[in-house]
């Protein structure tokens, strides 16, 4: 077997680490946190900032590195291209293509050339007469974005100073505001075609801009389906991705969506777990052997009704306990903070990953209701 490095420590990446160890691989891992998950739970650590990409690919030859494996974030992804880009690892795409998905403002402009469905795009200087939103180019989970009314030259010029500050580059972009229903749309691609896909509905409860509640699409439109299938393989197919994971959110609102995020590394808050509890679908299997020169596999979906909650605050508080206010079949439960812990408002802080099993379709749309508008449970209630 293999000698592989995983570039991450997060426990959201656990999954591909236990993929890739049931496999008989010797694994490493690397992060540059020690109190990390990975790093205090299991051996094979490695104390390594992986934004630094000479030191990971230093980390790679001196260890002799066969199979490079991005973790759940996108520094993880960006860096193990840079490091392809010299030692050759299979499964990563190019620098161009990475940069090009994980800029905002690039993907936005290579979007539009190739006339795919992004919102619309304005120039700083610019004050445009419709409602916009404001984010930094290479940030994540909602940190320094800013909607601005219409107009709003005043607030305008904050929401771009507080992208700003946000921004590694001190960059940002400014597009018109969709009031549309947040999904994500996770589809395994084979020589540009989709095999395998996926959509799941996504809500934001304690912060509008990060996701915490989510479940596979209950009767998702077969024609939307069908068309951002079409935009997916046209993007693939355009900056020649490898074969892989594709994992895009997207907008909807009636017949019409707007991308707005695209990634190839794998989702973190272990949304590959609530796709392989809700279909059966080995997601991290499928992501994992892309990065191992190996096709991910279609295979028949069942349908669990499976809710994914990531218990969080709006404010800050000192946590002691929840009081659920409705039942709920409780799959799993992830602790992440401990009792007595000042736990920081969303995104920074987290308390909880949970995993609802429910009977019904009716019963899941219920139990998501409950989570959306913040009634599932109570803060130390």
């Amino acid at each position: 077997m293999a000698k592989v490095l995983l570039v991450d420590t997060n426990f959201s990446s656990g999954p591909i680490l236990n993929f890739l160890r049931n496999a008989g691989h010797t694994v490493v891992f690397a992060g540059g946190n020690p109190r990390d998950f990975l790093a205090k739970a299991t051996p094979g650590y490695q104390q390594l900032d992986y934004s630094n990409p000479a030191a990971l690919a230093d980390l790679c030859t001196r260890l002799g590195i066969e199979y490079l494996v991005p973790g759940c974030n996108d520094r993880s992804y960006y860096s193990c291209a840079e490091v392809a880009d010299r030692l050759h690892f299979p499964g990563i795409d190019s620098l161009y293509a990475t940069e090009t998905i994980n800029h905002k403002q690039k993907f936005r402009s290579f979007a539009q050339g190739e006339g795919l469905s992004v919102p619309r795009v304005f120039n700083a200087d610019e004050t445009p007469n419709c409602h916009v939103i404001v984010k930094p180019v290479d940030a994540y989970s909602g940190r320094g974005i800013t909607v601005v009314q219409a107009g709003n030259e005043a607030q305008l010029k904050q929401a771009l100073e507080t992208a700003r500050a946000e921004s590694k580059s001190g960059d940002c972009l400014m597009e018109e505001f969709v009031d549309g229903q947040l999904y994500s749309h996770s589809a395994f691609v084979v020589n540009g075609r989709v095999l395998q896909d996926f959509v799941v509905i996504e809500h934001g409860s304690a912060n509008p801009f990060v996701v915490d509640t989510s479940h596979i699409a209950l009767d998702f439109p077969e024609d939307i389906h069908r068309r951002i299938r079409r935009e997916i393989e046209h993007m693939a197919q355009s900056l020649r991705l490898c074969d892989g994971l594709i994992h895009t959110q997207f907008l909807l609102k009636g017949e019409k969506f707007w991308l707005v995020e695209v990634t190839r590394r794998c989702p973190g808050d272990l949304y590959s777990q609530l796709i392989e509890l809700s279909t059966g679908f080995p997601y991290v299997a499928s992501y994992t052997k892309g990065f191992l020169g190996r096709h991910a596999a279609p295979g028949p979906a069942k349908q669990q009704f499976i809710l994914r909650h990531t218990v969080t605050l709006p404010h800050e508080g000192l946590l002691q306990h929840l009081h659920f206010k409705h039942p709920l079949h409780l799959e799993r439960w992830v602790p992440i903070a401990s009792t007595g812990d000042l736990v920081a408002p969303s995104p920074a802080g987290r308390i909880a990953l949970l995993f609802a099993r429910c009977a019904s379709a009716a019963e899941l749309q219920t139990l998501a209701r409950h989570a959306v508008n913040r009634q599932l449970y109570t803060f130390n209630g």
